[in-house]
């Protein structure tokens, strides 16, 4: 705030210098003091966002120019796997696969190197995998129940490989890749989320007992919890309205220990915690019944998991489709 007061400071010398053009980038528009905003100071805006499929592309061009790329390596493919990627990620991505490809003493970058920077990127780096014991079996029912859960939910995104090689606070992970650019999200697909989401923790229950379930399911309680709400209170999809009850602000100042002030009643906030509650076990229970009624095809992923410690979306889906016939359908939230 006080960079922002030095600016305009600043930018009252510039009034009788013609010619000159500021420019500035913030990541947070809003802190911004509305005097910088008048015309005659920063009067234009420009919304930089994550590139789209085409702009991803063009950015892969532009930093593969200079790289020794192999023929086969096809820039679209990667384009098309890295959503949300940035343009400092793409040029990341390519710089650590050229970094794999000289330890390895190869002569071009190929597509092993791609996917495993990929991997870097999104995940950080690779750690030690686990020994065969009963960690690692409930590792791999943790993750296989992601896998499943999403493949057989409507709506969900599909799986791009689920791997048992720990990266960075991770034992292991499980990816999911959307088919296009998603800029809305329906709430068919946000219950989807929420399901697969709760897949691992599921897995663990039914499989191991609920005596048994780990402290793995940590990050997807949070990104569930985060989820509903935002479905709640911003997003007017539950039996409370069509009412924002939260929004985006954030305390300004470094180190703001004020409590926000909720612009709703005691009463609201129960409502509030009772609808997000309703989401959370509603999706719980249809990952559960997925679990336990594909219990036998689970079993087979669990040791293909174990043994290969990588499994590659399309096989998954083509082991999976041998023993299912249709996606599970969201059941009506009783709220």
């Amino acid at each position: 705030e006080q960079t922002l007061n030095q600016l305009l400071t600043e930018m009252d010398g510039f009034e009788g210098n013609t010619g000159i053009i500021v420019i500035a980038a913030t990541n947070r528009p809003d802190v911004l003091d509305s005097a910088l905003l008048r015309p005659g100071r920063f009067d234009r805006q420009v919304m930089v966002d994550y590139p789209d499929m085409n702009g991803r592309l063009g950015i892969l061009e532009v930093h593969s120019a200079n790289k020794k790329v192999a023929p086969e390596v096809s820039l679209h493919t990667i384009a098309q796997r890295t959503p949300g990627f940035s343009g400092a990620d793409l040029a990341n991505l390519l710089n650590e696969a050229a970094i794999l490809t000289v330890r390895k003493r190869k002569e071009a970058i190929t597509m092993n190197e791609i996917d495993e920077a990929i991997d870097r990127v999104i995940a950080g780096m690779e750690g030690t995998p686990l020994v065969d014991g009963k960690a690692k079996r409930l590792i791999a029912y943790h993750e296989v129940g992601h896998a499943i859960v999403g493949t057989l939910t409507k709506g969900h995104d599909p799986v791009e490989k689920v791997t048992l090689i720990p990266r960075g606070q991770a034992r292991g992970l499980t990816w999911f890749t959307p088919d296009e650019e998603q800029g809305l999200i329906s709430r068919t697909q946000l219950f989807a989320r929420i399901t697969g989401l709760l897949g691992g923790r599921a897995a663990e229950d039914v499989i191991f007992g609920d005596d048994e379930i780990t402290t793995g399911a940590g990050n997807d309680i949070e990104r569930v919890t985060s989820l509903s709400r935002q479905m709640v209170t911003k997003f007017g999809m539950s039996n409370l309205g069509l009412i924002a009850l939260e929004d985006d602000n954030q305390p300004i100042f470094l180190g703001n220990d004020t409590v926000n002030r909720s612009d709703y009643s005691q009463e609201i906030a129960e409502k509030i915690d009772q609808q997000i509650r309703s989401i959370v076990f509603q999706c719980y229970e249809n990952a559960k019944q997925i679990i336990i009624e594909n219990r036998p095809v689970i079993d087979k992923l669990v040791d293909l998991l174990i043994e290969k410690e990588t499994i590659e979306g399309d096989l998954f889906r083509e082991i999976v489709k041998k023993y299912t016939t249709k996606p599970l359908e969201m059941a009506k939230l009783s709220t």
